[in-house]
């Protein structure tokens, strides 16, 4: 499984996407209108068959047809019927036209049998109580000797088979869709998605006539909106979110790259998958939308959605800007509070955070001073450059800070962690040994011992590690690395 999300774009008010948001709601509409209407009737019909003496007079002879037939479905369907599943077995008779057709012409409940009164008037009941068909009669047909109905192509991309099915359609309809309408205008738009609706449509009825069941869904447009977004973006670098089967991360990408990606996800999910989803009308749409964007881009200019301005980063480079052009003339308290400026904006920036400290560093009885050196300490990369940058500037901050250093116990164990990681032992012990005067009831103690202990231990150094045993026998008894050190 595979799946790619764009995040490079926003919808924005000065053009909405509104075309995008019709083709949601229309679908959205006939989902919970006319196909959620003929359910509840189709549920009700179900109801009083199951309710009748209608499975005892047809299942068994529905499972006996099925039998000498041939059927593939006959072997579940024995299974079913052994174990009462009369609704599966129910929903499998009315996709058999062939059996119902025996049924209507008596020749499964034949006029001789002693109930075939009762039945006859039950099937009528049943049979009135049946909806007019409305999602089999809109949806590609892929049973053998099908009727030929091009509208079908199109009208099946409106319907769907479940809440979910619906509503996950919607999402990447939504994701890709206002992008792309954005970039051809509403009537090019429209036109386009139709057109890759038809194309999935007609590639999915190639590779799944006569195996029986229908397509529905507007799966088939959205992949092609999809390969419309790709071959439009084509090597532009995009943000994406995706998962490939259990992982999933964030990468930026030309967009082109995911065409060929989504290509091969949808032919290996044809054909190991088992799941009765129709990935020849993903592919379709795909190839179709493709097609589509790349005539669009040849015959006309195909307007891009120009990356959004972000405000936040021309505030930051412009107090970054001013920071070195104060620094430059050394006026040194007025850089620093645009670096503390900019930091604000970019609290999790290394870099932004080295020069803040160093400009403040001159400035040593600051209260930049202090909260630059706070927040470099509380930085979470573990990268050796992070590490570095925290344990150089712990050492400068011991030496300069006036009146004296400030560090909370949560920041000493911290540090204790990070800096017994980096096999810095003789910061981190004396940094410990003040942590255990000054904070001797801080809840994380016994595990910030503990990890100073089981790093001195794997790096050979087994004596000093030997001498916080007497503390972690109080605050860590069931650790291993005190086990470790009582049994040497």
């Amino acid at each position: 499984m595979f799946y790619a999300i764009p995040l490079e774009n926003r919808p924005t008010w000065r053009n909405p996407p509104w075309m995008t948001v019709a083709l949601i709601l229309v679908n959205m509409l006939v989902f919970w209108g006319p196909q959620r209407s003929e359910e509840k009737a189709q549920d009700r019909a179900a109801q009083f068959y199951m309710d009748s003496q209608l499975p005892a007079l047809e299942i068994p002879g529905f499972v006996d047809w099925l039998k000498k037939t041939g059927s593939p479905r006959a072997k579940h369907a024995q299974a079913a019927y052994q174990r009462g599943d009369h609704g599966l077995l129910l929903q499998a008779m009315e996709h058999e036209p062939v059996f119902l057709a025996l049924l209507k012409a008596d020749r499964i409940v034949e006029p001789g049998q002693p109930m075939h009164a009762v039945w006859q008037t039950q099937r009528r009941q049943y049979e009135a109580l049946q909806p007019p068909p409305f999602t089999r009669r809109w949806a590609q047909d892929y049973e053998k000797d099908a009727e030929f109905r091009p509208v079908t192509w199109l009208t099946a991309t409106f319907l769907h088979g479940s809440t979910g099915h619906l509503l996950g359609n919607m999402l990447f309809l939504f994701l890709f869709g206002f992008s792309v309408e954005l970039a051809l205008g509403r009537g090019t738009y429209l036109a386009f998605y139709l057109l890759g609706a038809v194309g999935g449509s007609l590639l999915a009825g190639w590779a799944y006539a006569g195996h029986g069941s229908h397509g529905l869904g507007a799966s088939g447009a959205v992949s092609a909106l999809m390969g419309m977004y790709a071959v439009m973006y084509r090597l532009r670098r995009i943000r994406f979110f995706y998962q490939l089967f259990f992982y999933f991360n964030y990468v930026t990408a030309p967009a082109l790259i995911l065409l060929p990606a989504w290509i091969a996800n949808e032919l290996l999910q044809h054909f190991t998958s088992g799941q009765p989803v129709a990935y020849m009308a993903h592919l379709g749409g795909l190839l179709t939308g493709a097609v589509l964007m790349a005539v669009a881009l040849q015959v006309r200019q195909v307007r891009l959605p120009e990356p959004e301005v972000d405000e936040g980063a021309g505030l930051f480079d412009g107090h970054v800007a001013r920071a070195r052009r104060l620094s430059e003339t050394m006026q040194f308290d007025q850089a620093v509070v645009e670096w503390r400026a900019a930091a604000r904006l970019r609290p999790d920036d290394a870099d932004t955070l080295r020069a803040w400290f160093g400009v403040a560093r001159l400035l040593p009885a600051s209260e930049d001073f202090h909260r630059a050196a706070h927040r470099i300490f509380r930085l979470n990369a573990n990268d050796g450059v992070t590490l570095e940058l925290q344990h150089s500037s712990y050492k400068t901050y011991l030496d300069l800070a006036k009146p004296g250093a400030r560090l909370k116990p949560e920041d000493m164990a911290r540090l204790v962690r990070r800096f017994a990681r980096a096999r810095y032992f003789h910061d981190a012990q004396k940094l410990c040994l003040a942590l255990l005067k000054t904070a001797p009831q801080h809840p994380g103690l016994g595990d910030t011992v503990s990890i100073l202990a089981n790093g001195l231990l794997q790096s050979g150094q087994r004596e000093d590690a030997a001498g916080w045993l007497p503390h972690l026998e109080r605050l860590a008894q069931q650790d291993a690395v005190t086990r470790a050190l009582q049994s040497g």
